[in-house]
């Protein structure tokens, strides 16, 4: 077969991707250019005084704000290097997931959907279908790279300068263009679009913990984290230029790999084997809440190891975070060594607790993923023969949502011995029962995003995928908000908002109690929505 006629029609498809994916495009344009032009205000309104910006500095120099964001050197900056340090690492990370999710869905997700099949009968090359997904990811960060830009050009932060501004929205497009390249790869490997999102993800997240850890323990080594080529642009500052020539080469790279194995894999399957079944189905499998459970069992895994990774590297931070303050001579000398001791145990303490909110928002996700698939498995027929055997839509709504609160619980409370354990072999060790407060403590949190999820199920079925709000706008407003002084409201607009300081404070159990009982009211609020509409909305 010709060349051309592998990506004959590709034009006609990135035309028909465009098209279909326009309003989610238009949604994530906003949502980043909406993140960087309100983060760069918000500080240029901060950092009005000395005194305000000295205070910026010195958040952002410490080990809890390096984990996070970008370590920031010397004990002065300008506006635009604090936007720089503060934003870009969180910025590149929303891009990141834009691009993870475009890729999975014009590939791996069309071939689960049968759409892609239908599509190849036609006069449609083989390998049309990626590259139009790849001219979709190259004009989506074009018009993030023009869009933020000219944002910054037009707010023109102190310190700015047009190098800085471009080498900003470059860095963060490419970052997105290269983990979409990651994930065009990873779904030649994996079996189906639940596989290719939990690895791309999971990859993901990996790389950013790699690169939180070196910039807490040595800066040097966060060039070999990938994910920190994006911090190393250093816009403002050293304007590198070689980070971007980095990323750009990986991308490209996978994509000739990925090119090269789509060319020769059969439709509907993955370079990785399936593993073979049982010869017969055991009593496990009789029901729809065993069915769910088996069939999100791998993705469950995945977010419970992956976060049980996170608490054990946070864990292990620990002694770095105590020895900064305990150690240090003049702090010793100043309030001495037993106060020093004492201040360096509440500093390890406020970072646990800045990393279990972390811990918390990120074990919604699995939760919301599963309980979102009850619609989407509707609409594509596979639950027909589930209702086909007079199972109750009270059933199936239970096993969908029973698996959404199991993997949840189960992902927090992984992520909470983690940081336990790891913390155990430091002289900053606390009691396993302390840090356990994390998970008694957002565990309510957690049951009351179900509870909002449920609801969006039954009322809003047709745009469910606004059920992703809840994580996005926690993240942003929880993990920016301390830094960039959001007002309090905005922290109480999410469920994880109202949690107290676990494990530097107490479980608020009375808020326990009615947290619970209000995810409950919710979730049958949410049946019964579901209950009355029409099985097939769309």
């Amino acid at each position: 077969m010709r060349q051309s006629d592998r990506v004959a029609q590709t034009g006609y498809l990135t035309k028909m991707f465009l098209r279909r994916d326009r309003f989610a495009i238009l949604i994530w344009l906003l949502g980043i250019i909406g993140l960087i032009a309100a983060g760069a205000e918000k500080i240029v309104g901060l950092s009005g005084d000395a005194a305000q910006t000295n205070s910026l500095v010195t958040a952002l120099q410490t080990p809890s704000m390096a984990a996070l964001f970008v370590p920031l050197s010397g004990a002065t900056a300008s506006t635009a290097v604090i936007f720089a340090a503060s934003m870009v690492v969180f910025t590149g990370l929303v891009s990141a997931m834009m691009n993870i999710f475009f890729a999975v869905r014009n590939t791996r997700t069309q071939e689960d959907n049968g759409v892609l099949e239908m599509i190849r009968a036609h006069s449609v090359g083989r390998q049309s279908s990626l590259l139009a997904t790849v001219f979709e990811l190259l004009l989506v960060n074009g018009l993030v790279v023009l869009l933020s830009g000219f944002t910054l050009q037009f707010i023109n932060m102190k310190g700015s300068d047009t190098a800085g501004n471009w080498l900003f929205s470059i860095g963060i497009a490419v970052l997105g263009m290269m983990f979409g390249s990651l994930s065009l790869l990873l779904a030649q490997f994996a079996s189906n679009a639940r596989g290719a999102t939990t690895m791309s993800y999971g990859l993901l997240g990996i790389l950013y913990v790699a690169r939180a850890l070196t910039d807490v323990r040595n800066v040097k080594y966060t060039w070999w984290t990938v994910f920190g080529w994006l911090e190393k642009v250093d816009p403002y500052g050293h304007n590198r230029l070689m980070p971007v020539i980095y990323m750009l080469g990986l991308a490209l790279v996978m994509l000739t790999i990925t090119f090269l194995i789509s060319a020769k894999r059969d439709l509907g399957s993955g370079l990785l084997p399936d593993r073979l079944g049982h010869r017969r189905a055991n009593g496990f499998l009789m029901g729809p809440i065993s069915l769910i459970f088996r069939l999100e069992k791998t993705s469950l895994i995945a977010w419970i190891v992956g976060l049980a990774v996170f608490g054990l590297s946070m864990g292990t931070l620990f002694d770095t975070i105590g020895d900064m303050i305990h150690n240090s001579p003049m702090v010793a000398k100043i309030i001495g060594p037993a106060a020093a001791a004492s201040a360096g145990r509440t500093a390890t303490l406020q970072f646990a607790a800045m990393m279990a909110v972390i811990m918390a928002i990120g074990a919604s996700v699995p939760a919301i993923s599963t309980m979102l698939r009850l619609n989407s498995d509707e609409q594509k027929g596979w639950l027909e023969s589930i209702h086909a055997r007079g199972i109750s839509r009270w059933h199936i709504f239970v096993a969908y949502t029973l698996v959404g609160i199991v993997g949840s619980l189960l992902s927090l409370l992984a992520g909470t011995l983690g940081m336990a354990v790891g913390s155990q072999g430091t002289w900053q060790a606390f009691a396993i029962s302390r840090i356990l407060r994390v998970f008694w403590g957002f565990l309510p949190a957690n049951l009351v995003v179900i509870g909002i999820v449920a609801v969006l199920l039954g009322l809003l079925g047709r745009y469910q995928q606004i059920a992703w709000v809840i994580p996005i706008y926690a993240l942003l407003s929880i993990y920016l908000g301390g830094l960039l002084d959001f007002p309090e409201w905005t922290r109480r607009l999410t469920p994880f908002g109202w949690i107290n300081r676990v494990p530097l404070r107490n479980v608020q159990w009375a808020q326990v109690g009615w947290l619970t009982v209000l995810s409950l009211g919710l979730i049958l609020v949410g049946y019964f929505l579901y209950r009355r509409r029409d099985l097939v909305e769309n």
